[in-house]
């Protein structure tokens, strides 16, 4: 066995147990083949009974009793003469935001209509209202370490005739309002999607590399990082500070703030006295509303540029869509969030990247020491020794390793889920451990990396930069004694092998350390 074939097997077992993207889990145990094969042999329409069309999929809130009073869940054909699933594609275009305050997630599905792989695996193919029409559809999503299979009907929430939640602009086409309903009842209900960040949806969508950066403190490469992720399968979305503990306020130069946005390309333009320009593309998933300041849809900066640029990039129309430089995005949107199916963006080169992932938890009175401030318990948290190894360690390189920490929430409705204050401390150590580091260690070494701070997020990560050694990380809450499940993740540039001490029994314990003196032998019979 290589050297390269036994980490794969040891990925493989980090991962085991996970819903794959080919063969999914199965949402609420729902086999969307075999409801279907029963509908058609019974030459019924399939009403799902676990996400009902009733108010309790609607949820608390979101309409007015009035509203209630008069809504009617209809199915796709009491609504169009001619309804379609898709119509001549997908585009941003297609849809608007309803009543829902849901635009993190209707941003996260313009960006999606980009990347035709990773919305093939989101919406399956061959779904329509023609052959084989029962009434019920199906979609994927990432959710915490697994990619699930949710099945739901076509029945759709209206009031007197008309799609009340997210609505395409051509009335025939319904692949987005279906869309929202899946990941409503992914959700627990269309009230539990409102209120949230792109980055929350652009990691369902794509089960990959997520990466938050704060654009009050921009990385020096930003616009080259934008112009490899635009060119990857990855997808963007950015949002707007609230202003005060309000949403959804319109500020003078056009943008919405407390308001999330897709960003849909980048450009890089001379103007005729050969000032290089970096742009962004956004887009307001209102479908109209934009910036009004430099390089807007009516900004004279536009005649500074060669006609055949203008061509291929303006177009004056109140779509949502407009361009800005780079230095206002930083100035007027709050983070940028970048999602993709691989590690790529990340760097320029298209080295390999390793991964491994573990599924963790922390229990009160045990395992849950809360964060470095505490010093008597800190030591309890979980531990998961790593090994970097770099047979051509490039020196020069500014960061080769992403480190992801991700809360499982157990909760059935969104809105129920209380996120705990995460973080992360990686220490250096001499050899790769077998055994957990008491409290000796923690009080006299000083972590060589942390996250910048603690958040109630469901996600932190950090990207740094790591030389060839032995480290030992430490994933925990900011408080002791929180209970909770999390998946921490790791892209490295670098090979790295590993070894979970994070609190098994005596018998799993010789059992890895097994394994680790094996990876070891086999490592030395490669090499001779």
């Amino acid at each position: 066995m290589s050297k390269s074939e036994l980490l794969s097997k040891n990925s493989r077992h980090k991962t085991e147990g996970y819903g794959s993207f080919s063969n999914p889990n199965k949402f609420f145990n729902q086999d969307h083949q075999q409801l279907k094969h029963d509908c058609l042999i019974q030459r019924v329409s399939f009403i799902d009974e676990t996400f009902p069309p009733n108010q309790q999929s609607i949820g608390p809130g979101i309409l007015s009793p009035n509203d209630l009073a008069n809504l009617k869940w209809l199915r796709p054909a009491n609504i169009s003469p001619n309804p379609a699933f898709i119509l001549q594609g997908i585009s941003r275009f297609d849809f608007r935001q309803g009543e829902l305050g849901n635009c993190w997630f209707l941003a996260s599905i313009g960006a999606l209509t980009f990347k035709k792989c990773v919305f093939e695996q989101i919406i399956p193919s061959g779904q329509t209202f023609d052959k084989n029409y029962c009434g019920l559809f199906h979609f994927r999503f990432w959710r915490f370490g697994k990619w699930v299979d949710v099945v739901i009907d076509d029945k759709l929430p209206t009031i007197n005739g008309r799609l009340i939640f997210v609505h395409s602009k051509d009335p025939n086409e319904f692949w987005p309002a279906l869309m929202e309903k899946a990941y409503a009842k992914v959700c627990g209900s269309y009230t539990d999607m409102s209120a949230g960040t792109p980055a929350e949806a652009l990691m369902d969508f794509t089960g990959g590399v997520h990466m938050s950066i704060l654009l009050s403190e921009p990385p020096s490469n930003l616009f080259e990082l934008m112009n490899r992720a635009g060119s990857s399968s990855a997808l963007m979305a950015c949002a707007t500070p609230l202003c005060g503990s309000t949403s959804n306020t319109l500020s003078s130069n056009g943008l919405v703030l407390g308001h999330a946005y897709t960003v849909t390309g980048v450009e890089q333009v001379t103007t005729n006295r050969g000032k290089v320009v970096n742009l962004v593309r956004l887009w307001n998933p209102w479908g109209k509303g934009e910036w009004n300041g430099d390089w807007s849809d009516r900004s004279p900066l536009w005649q500074t540029v060669t006609p055949e640029k203008r061509l291929i990039c303006l177009s004056i129309e109140d779509n949502g869509e407009f361009w800005m430089t780079v230095d206002d995005f930083c100035s007027f949107y709050s983070d940028l969030d970048i999602c993709g199916m691989s590690p790529d963006f990340l760097d320029r080169n298209s080295s390999r990247w390793w991964t491994l992932s573990y599924e963790g938890q922390w229990v009160a009175g045990t395992t849950a020491g809360g964060c470095g401030n505490n010093t008597d318990s800190f030591w309890t948290n979980p531990q998961y020794p790593i090994e970097i190894r770099a047979e051509q360690f490039d020196s020069n390189c500014e960061k080769n390793l992403l480190v992801s920490l991700l809360q499982k929430h157990d909760k059935r409705n969104r809105h129920q889920v209380q996120n705990h204050y995460i973080g992360l401390y990686i220490f250096e150590v001499n050899v790769l451990l077998f055994q957990h580091l008491p409290s000796s260690f923690f009080s006299s070494h000083a972590p060589v990396a942390q996250s910048k701070s603690y958040r109630n997020s469901r996600e932190v990560m950090e990207f740094l930069f790591l030389t060839p050694g032995h480290y030992v990380i430490v994933p925990s809450t900011y408080d002791p004694n929180k209970t909770a499940s999390f998946l921490l993740t790791l892209y490295s540039k670098d090979e790295i092998c590993s070894y979970d001490n994070s609190g098994d029994d005596e018998k799993n314990f010789i059992e890895k350390v097994f394994n680790i003196y094996y990876y070891y032998i086999c490592h030395y019979l490669v090499i001779i």
